[in-house]
Parts: C-alpha cells; structure tokens; sequence
C-alpha cells in the first residue's frame, strides 16, 4: 500500500478532535487509517465497495460506497470537523464538498494540476487543477488558508500537484 501523504500526515493536527472527519473518494484508506490511529471517527467513502471492504473493521471507521459524480450528492446536508481528499477532482462536486465543512472544519485538498501530463495519468484536463485554482476556490468560499503549495514534488511519483490546508471560519 503507498504510503499516507506527507501533506495529509502533516496538517491532521488541524482536524478538531471531537468531531467526524471525512475520506472522500478514500480507495483503499491509506489516510482512513491515518486518521483513524490519531484518534478521529471517519466516514470513509469511495464508489469501490471492494476498496472500502477492509476498512470496516477498523474501530472508528465507517465505509460508504458511492457514487460521488452522480445527479445525487449522497453527502447532502452533512457536516464534517475535517474532509481530506487526494488524488481526486471532480469540479461539479467541489461547492459540495466545501459546504461538507462544520464551522471551525479543516479541508485539506491535494490532487495533480496541469503539467502533469508530461508524467503520466491522470493527464485529461478535465482532472487537473489549473494554477491557483485551489487557492482560489478556498478564498472565494472564505476560507481560511493555513497553508497552500503548488508545483513539482518526486513522491510518491513525479508529477505535479497542488495541496491546501484550509480552515471554514
């Protein structure tokens, strides 16, 4: 299993301790665990039930298959002390996503932005972050930005990446 994100495992100290913290579009839970050993309750979702299999034996953690592209955003009305997502974007979803915030909840985003093509998938546009455009998205929803790095980085492979750490005032 590759290992938890060096930006995840650096900003879950943000996450309240108290409440339930969401893995969106988690795969096989390599931060699922992550949170799940700091002591936090997670949802863990991803449309992959076979994925989330294994997960449902963790204390503390809760999987839910699926489908987060649908017409119906299965998270509707629910509230969360932290959502991580990476290696995901689906931009009909991210005013969704934002609104999973409780007041005080930490986002903490990191996925592949363009350029990244010149080192292999995803390389569609359609899943790619133009520059800034996480910045600018946590601003615009007025969030509070605790940290925010884009460009080039060697792990877990070559690629580029953008990452924020966020927190909804």
């Amino acid at each position: 299993m590759i290992p938890p994100s060096p930006w995840v495992s650096r900003f879950i100290r943000h996450i309240p301790a108290a409440g339930e913290v969401l893995d969106l579009a988690c795969g096989s839970g390599r931060h699922t665990r992550l949170l799940a050993a700091a002591g936090h309750r997670v949802l863990a979702v991803d449309r992959d039930a076979a994925a989330l299999a294994s997960l449902g034996t963790i204390p503390g953690v809760t999987p839910l298959a699926a489908d987060l592209e649908g017409r119906d955003w299965p998270l509707a009305g629910r509230r969360f002390a932290g959502v991580v997502v990476t290696n995901y974007l689906w931009r009909p979803r991210l005013p969704d996503v934002l609104e999973l915030l409780a007041p005080g909840g930490v986002l903490i985003y990191e996925t592949f932005m363009v350029g990244n093509e010149r080192y292999g998938k995803p390389s569609n546009p359609d899943f790619l972050l133009r520059s800034q455009e996480l910045l600018d998205l946590a601003r615009r929803a007025g969030l509070a930005v605790l940290a925010y790095e884009e460009g080039y980085g060697e792990q877990p492979k070559p690629a580029l990446r953008q990452a924020i750490c966020a927190v909804q005032t």
